[in-house]
């Protein structure tokens, strides 16, 4: 997928959030505060599926335990909820990604350990 569409994506997701948000008048309660408190409980639940695994096992825990549905979803909350967090407080994930991504090839060259 080229750059352009990636971050056309990017944005019809971005839109599709705030209007199913928005349609369940639920923008009063979409604080900064509580959509990063949001944020983080969604992500404890999708780390609760590896919590006892080792690395090894965690590979292949998705195939074997039949847990891919659900880790999906946990997933999916969390980039909703990093969504609408990101709408609340007026950031443009696109430029915040690529300016993350910029600082860390800087940071980390390619080669380096």
């Amino acid at each position: 997928m080229a750059a352009d569409e990636r971050g056309a994506l990017e944005f019809r997701c971005h839109i599709k959030v705030g209007r199913s948000i928005g349609a369940r008048v639920w923008t009063a309660r979409h604080t900064p505060r509580n959509l990063a408190v949001s944020v983080a409980i969604e992500a404890a639940e999708l780390m609760e599926h590896f919590q006892w695994l080792d690395d090894a096992d965690s590979v292949t825990y998705l195939d074997e335990s039949g847990a891919r549905p659900e880790v999906t979803e946990e997933l999916a909350d969390v980039l909703i909820y990093s969504l609408c967090l990101a709408n609340a407080a007026g950031i443009d994930l696109s430029d915040a990604m690529r300016g993350k991504l910029a600082r860390n090839a800087h940071q980390y060259p390619v080669g380096t350990p």
